[in-house]
């Protein structure tokens, strides 16, 4: 990756206690359409993207309405930039490590590789890289029966895929989730209601 490549601006995640009013509203104000929906989050998409805009539903995560200051308030839950590759992105990690800032989650959602990261403020950064070469894979996925399984995805350490690459494993090895079990706990409430 050259230093002067940045990657592009995927989607942004929204918490709201307004899930059905603001799935209307962002369809009508982009004419986006859904991908994937369960009564805890909404994938939707208004181009050849899987999905630009999600959505959480806090009263099914959060259903005493009590919110946290970290955790339940509404707003902007994390920005996603796509990396063109999965070498991009570790690229990435080990430069990032190198100057002390490592990832808090790590998960392989299926459809995309992520590691998200919390600024100083704690705004939350999600770099990713698509696990499909094309957007309609990455459409079929997103709205068939895989993704359905486990939207959230399943929890991988980056030291770990390393030190498999440096012993002769291939990055295109880990593109495709084999499993979809444990759902990762930090988000596992994602899942399903």
């Amino acid at each position: 990756m050259s230093q002067n490549q940045a990657p592009r601006l995927a989607h942004v995640v929204y918490r709201t206690r307004k899930f059905e009013q603001m799935l209307a509203w962002y369809k009508e104000v982009f004419h986006a359409t859904v991908q994937h929906e369960n009564p805890v989050i909404a994938f939707l998409t208004y181009d050849d993207e899987h999905h630009r805009l999600a959505f959480i539903d806090l009263a099914v995560v959060q259903p005493d309405g009590k919110d946290s200051q970290k955790h339940g308030l509404v707003g902007v839950e994390h920005i996603a930039y796509t990396y063109a590759s999965l070498e991009d992105l570790f690229e990435n990690y080990t430069r990032l490590k190198s100057a002390g800032i490592l990832p808090y989650w790590c998960i392989h959602h299926g459809l995309t590789i992520s590691m998200y990261y919390a600024d100083p403020d704690g705004n939350q950064l999600e770099f990713q890289i698509d696990c499909f070469k094309s957007t309609e894979e990455s459409n079929a996925y997103i709205r068939g029966p895989m993704f359905g399984i486990n939207p959230v995805g399943v929890e991988f350490d980056p030291e770990d895929w390393l030190n498999r690459v440096h012993a002769g494993v291939s990055f295109s090895d880990f593109l495709v989730r084999r499993v979809h079990e444990p759902v990762s706990p930090i988000r596992g409430a994602l899942s399903t209601a």
